[in-house]
C-alpha cells in the first residue's frame, strides 16, 4: 500500500485529503500540523482511512511528543511512530499505552548524513524489535546506488526470533527508487509525498505518481450501499415455525433464494398457506394438525432436509420418503440414521430420497454433534410438540451459533428451550464458543406454537464476499446487517480485523477498506460456509495463514475441502492440509503486482457449489486476465442477485 505523508495542513484540509480514493493511508506529522487536542481525537476517531502517528522529538521536544502521541493512539491511531532512540521510559510508556489501545508500534531510525554498513543497518533494525516494533523502519540517506542497495538488503538478513514488519529505504535522490523497490520485497506500505514540493524527505515520490507505477491500470474494487439479502437460516427456520403455528404470522425482511423457495413450498406441503407482498410473507399455520404425506421434497437444502426429519416423525401419520434435487443426492447426511435411532426412529439410507419410518420417542438422549448442528436444529423443533419433556446432551458440538440461532427463532413463536454450555476457561471468560466440549438442551413437554411477527436478518454469509472484496481491493459499504446477530459467519469482521482491515459499524452499515494485511489464524468450525472466501483473503495477506476447520467441509455442497485446494492452486497460491488446518501462503496486493504475482485467470468449476462460485469471482479481481467460471447459476441457492449487485 501506499502511505501519504500529510503535514502542514489544518483539519479541514487534512479531512478533505482524506476524502481523496486514491489516499489509501496516510502519516499524519502532528509536530507539522497545527492541531487542537479536540481536533487530534476527532481526526484519529472518525475516519475510515488508516493513519499513522509521528511526531518527532526533535521537532518538539520529548513530552510534546509524548503528550501528542498519546491523544492520537487514545483516539485511536492505526499506526503510532517512535524513534528507537527515544529514551527507556519514554518507549515503556508509549508500548503500554498502545498495546492497551490496539494501535500497532512503529519504531524508527533515521540517518540523515549516509548510509551506516549492513552488519550497523541489522543491528538498528533487531533494535527495533527489542524494543516492541511490530514493524521496524530504517531510513537512511543514499549518495550512491550502493548505498541504496545495502539498505534493502536488510530485507534479506532476517534473523530468527527477531522477526516482523520491516520498512526499510533511503532519501536522497540516489534512494527514490528503493521505496517502490521496498514494496516489491514485502514491506507493507511506503510513503509518498502530496505533491513534488511538499516532500517530508528527500527523494520522496508524490502519492499520484507513486499510485501510477505501483498499480498501473489497475482499479480496484470500491462499492457503496450493497444491500444484502435475507439470511437463508433465519428464513427457513421461520417459515417452517410460521407453518406449525396457530394463527397468521408475518415474516418481514424476505428475499428470494433457491434454499428459501423450497421451505416455502415444504410450508404449503404441510398444509400452511402462503402469500408475499413485496418482502413481507404471510404464512398462516397448521396449528396442531398431523399430516399424512407419503414423500415430502427439500429441494437442494441440507438444513431443511435435517429440520424435517424429526418433524415427520412428529406430525406425520405414516412412513415418510423425502427427496432432494441437484447436489443434495449425492451428499451424505452423517450421522442422522444413528442420532434419530437414539428417538426410536429408523431412517433408511444416508443421501436423500430417504425412508422416514416410525415416531419420535421423547426422553433423555445423547447425541454426538461432530456432523453439524442441523439435525440437531430439527429435533428442537420437533420435540416441543411432544407430551413429555426431552433433554438433548450434546457431546462434541459444531456449529454451534446455528444451534442458538434456531432457539432464538422458535422462542418468537412461543417455544422455550433452556440451556447449558460446557466448556473450558476461554470458553467462559471470552464467550468464545470454539472452547464448547458441550451443549444441553432441556424441551419441556406440550408446548404449541404461536403466530409472531417477524424480521429476518440480512445475511452475513452473502456479505462476507463484499467485505472481502473491500479489504483486498478497495472499499465495501454493505447493508442490512445486524452487528449484534448469532450468526456465526458474523465472525468474518473478527477475521478481517485480524488481518488488518479497516473493518467500521456507521449507521445502518457496515464499511471495510484496505489497510496492510498480515497473515491469520482462524477458527472455522462453527462457520464453514465463509472457508472460500476466507481462503481468497489469505492469498493476499503476507505470510502464511492457519484456517482451522477443513473436517467440517465434507458433505457440502461440493467437497469443499478439495474444491478450495483445486480453486488455489488453479490460481497460483501455495496451500497444504496438515490435519484438520488448512495453510495458505499469502502475498500483499501491492508485492503480487510488483512482482508480476498477480493470481492466474483462466477456467476454473464450482463444482455446482454457491460458495465457492462467488469466491472465486471475489478472486478474479486480483487476477491477471478473467476467471471462467462453469456455472454462474448455482449462486441461486443463497443470493440470486449476487452477479447483478456485484457488476
Amino acid at each position: 500500500m501506499i502511505c501519504t505523508c500529510i503535514q502542514n495542513k489544518s483539519y479541514d484540509e487534512i479531512f478533505s485529503l482524506l476524502d481523496d480514493p486514491w489516499i489509501e493511508m496516510a502519516e499524519i506529522r502532528l509536530d507539522r500540523c497545527s492541531l487542537s487536542d479536540e481536533e487530534i481525537e476527532d481526526l484519529f476517531g472518525n475516519t475510515d482511512t488508516p493513519l499513522i502517528a509521528t511526531c518527532r522529538i526533535a521537532e518538539v521536544g520529548a513530552k510534546e511528543a509524548e503528550r501528542l502521541l498519546g491523544l492520537a493512539i487514545r483516539a485511536g491511531a492505526r499506526f503510532a511512530d517512535l524513534e528507537v532512540e527515544a529514551d527507556a521510559g519514554f518507549s515503556k510508556r508509549f508500548r503500554a499505552v498502545c498495546e492497551e489501545c490496539g494501535t500497532e508500534i512503529i519504531r524508527s531510525f533515521h540517518d540523515f548524513s549516509g548510509t551506516p554498513d549492513l552488519e550497523y543497518l541489522q543491528q538498528v533494525r533487531d533494535r527495533c524489535y527489542r524494543y516492541g516494533a511490530d514493524i521496524a523502519k530504517v531510513v537512511v540517506t543514499a549518495r550512491n546506488e550502493a548505498d541504496a542497495e545495502r539498505v534493502l538488503a536488510l530485507y534479506g538478513s532476517v534473523i530468527p526470533g527477531l522477526t516482523g514488519n520491516l520498512l526499510a529505504f533511503a532519501m536522497g535522490e540516489p534512494g527514490r527508487t528503493t521505496r517502490i523497490e521496498s514494496l516489491r520485497r514485502g514491506a507493507p506500505f511506503a510513503y509518498a509525498s502530496l505533491t513534488a514540493d511538499d516532500a517530508t524527505a528527500p527523494g520522496q515520490i508524490d502519492y499520484i505518481t507513486m499510485h501510477r507505477e505501483v498499480y498501473g491500470l489497475w482499479r480496484g474494487f470500491f462499492r457503496n450501499t450493497l444491500q444484502m439479502p435475507a439470511s437463508k437460516s433465519f428464513a427457513q427456520r421461520a417459515i417452517i415455525a410460521a407453518a406449525l403455528a396457530d394463527g397468521r404470522s408475518h415474516l418481514r425482511g424476505y428475499s428470494p433464494c433457491a434454499d428459501s423457495e423450497s421451505a416455502l413450498e415444504v410450508a404449503r406441503t404441510l398444509g400452511a398457506k402462503v402469500r408475499l407482498d413485496g418482502s413481507t410473507l404471510t404464512i398462516d399455520g397448521i396449528g396442531g394438525a398431523h399430516t399424512s404425506l407419503e414423500t415430502l421434497h427439500t429441494g437442494e437444502s441440507g438444513l431443511l432436509t435435517r429440520l424435517m426429519i424429526p418433524l415427520m416423525a412428529t406430525i406425520n401419520d405414516r412412513p415418510v420418503t423425502i427427496t432432494g434435487e441437484k447436489t443434495l443426492t449425492r451428499r451424505p447426511l452423517k450421522g442422522v440414521s444413528d442420532i434419530m435411532a437414539s428417538f426410536g426412529v429408523i431412517v433408511r439410507e444416508n443421501t436423500v430420497p430417504m425412508r422416514v419410518e416410525g415416531r419420535i420417542i421423547p426422553g433423555v438422549a445423547e447425541i454426538s454433534g461432530k456432523d453439524g448442528s442441523q439435525l440437531i436444529s430439527g429435533l428442537l423443533t420437533a420435540l416441543p410438540l411432544f407430551d413429555k419433556p426431552s433433554t438433548l446432551i450434546v457431546t462434541d458440538p459444531k456449529s454451534i451459533p446455528y444451534m442458538f440461532i434456531t432457539c432464538d427463532v422458535l422462542k418468537h413463536f412461543g417455544i422455550r428451550i433452556s440451556s447449558e454450555m460446557e466448556g473450558d476457561a476461554k470458553m467462559i471468560e471470552e464467550q468464545d464458543w470454539s472452547g464448547c466440549t458441550g451443549v444441553t438442551f432441556k424441551i419441556r413437554g406440550g408446548q404449541k406454537y404461536h403466530a409472531a411477527d417477524f424480521d429476518i436478518e440480512g445475511d452475513w454469509s452473502s456479505a462476507a464476499n463484499f467485505l472481502v472484496a473491500g479489504a483486498l481491493f478497495g472499499k465495501a459499504e454493505v447493508l442490512g446487517l445486524d452487528t449484534s446477530s448469532l450468526q456465526a459467519d458474523l465472525s468474518i469482521a473478527d477475521i478481517l480485523v485480524e488481518a488488518g482491515a479497516v473493518v467500521s459499524e456507521l449507521d445502518d452499515a457496515v464499511c471495510v477498506s484496505r489497510a496492510p494485511l498480515e497473515a491469520f489464524a482462524a477458527d472455522l468450525n462453527n462457520a464453514p460456509d465463509i472457508f472460500p472466501i476466507v481462503s481468497v483473503l489469505a492469498a493476499f495477506c503476507a505470510g502464511e495463514s492457519v484456517i482451522s476447520g477443513v473436517g467440517r467441509l465434507v458433505g457440502k455442497e461440493s467437497d469443499r475441502a478439495s474444491a478450495i485446494l483445486e480453486m488455489l492452486s488453479g490460481l497460483g497460491v501455495q496451500a497444504f492440509i496438515t490435519g484438520d488446518d488448512l495453510h495458505v501462503c499469502g502475498e500483499t496486493l501491492t508485492s503480487r503486482l510488483l512482482n508480476g504475482r498477480l493470481l492466474h485467470g483462466g477456467s476454473f468449476t464450482s463444482r455446482a457449489d454457491h460458495r465457492m462460485a462467488m469466491a472465486l469471482r471475489i478472486a478474479a479481481l486480483g487476477a491477471t486476465s478473467p476467471v471462467i467460471i462453469d456455472d454462474t447459476a448455482c449462486v441461486a441457492k443463497s443470493f440470486p442477485t449476487f452477479w447483478e449487485m456485484f457488476d
